[in-house]
């Protein structure tokens, strides 16, 4: 069987829906903020839209971009060092990641 492209058949075009898309996951955004956000641009999105694409499309761009990550794991470290700032002695530290 053919797999379609994802975008097929859609009434807005790929870099909308991605840019939607996007904007939900990285920031604190809900789906009203990114209808008003989309309005001011002049398009005209509804909110459960929005909803739909992200529900369509986190799982396949999560799919294509987990194997570009960097591993990490839960190792780190405190770094931890007594120094003089304005004459007074404090301790500085810093998480390294091992």
């Amino acid at each position: 069987m053919i797999e379609q492209p994802p975008f097929k058949w859609r009434h807005f075009e790929a870099e909308i829906i991605l840019l939607c898309v996007r904007w939900y996951v990285r920031y604190a955004l809900n789906y009203r903020d990114l209808e008003e956000m989309m309005l001011e641009r002049g398009l005209h999105v509804d909110h459960t839209t929005i909803y739909r694409w992200v529900q369509r499309y986190v799982p396949e761009l999560e799919k294509c971009c987990r194997p570009h990550l960097k591993a990490c794991n839960d190792s780190w470290k405190v770094d931890e060092t007594y120094i003089k700032i304005k004459k007074t002695w404090m301790y500085l530290y810093r998480a390294v990641i091992a």
